[in-house]
């Protein structure tokens, strides 16, 4: 639990920092960045999964391209549900959910 609680702060801390490098995200406060981090956590375990077994034959059609349509699919479901979260555009989106998954990865190397 203490682990899980450790990378949604380092998450949390990286969707602060998001709208310093992306320009097209924008994050109110620190609160809302945990918040984002812990619903992004919640799609990426519960929604995720089960959009990327529903759409492999596109996403095999498509040479895996798909994947990062899946991926900022996501970053937009998350802004809707959370207020003072918003992101606009598609490569900035794309780009936030690669730097999210390389905050949890370094958090994760980190507790091992």
């Amino acid at each position: 639990m203490i682990s899980y609680l450790v990378r949604l702060m380092i998450a949390a801390v990286a969707v602060f920092m998001a709208p310093n490098y992306l320009n097209q995200i924008t994050v109110k406060d620190f609160t809302t960045a945990f918040i984002v981090a812990v619903v992004m956590s919640l799609l990426n375990g519960f929604l995720k999964p089960i959009l990327v077994l529903l759409s492999i034959p596109i996403t095999i059609l498509t040479l895996g391209f798909f994947y990062f349509v899946i991926n900022v699919g996501i970053v937009y479901l998350c802004a809707n549900l959370v207020s003072g979260f918003k992101v606009n555009g598609f490569v900035q989106p794309l780009i936030f959910s690669f730097a999210l998954s390389i905050a949890n990865w370094i958090a994760s190397f980190l507790q091992d």
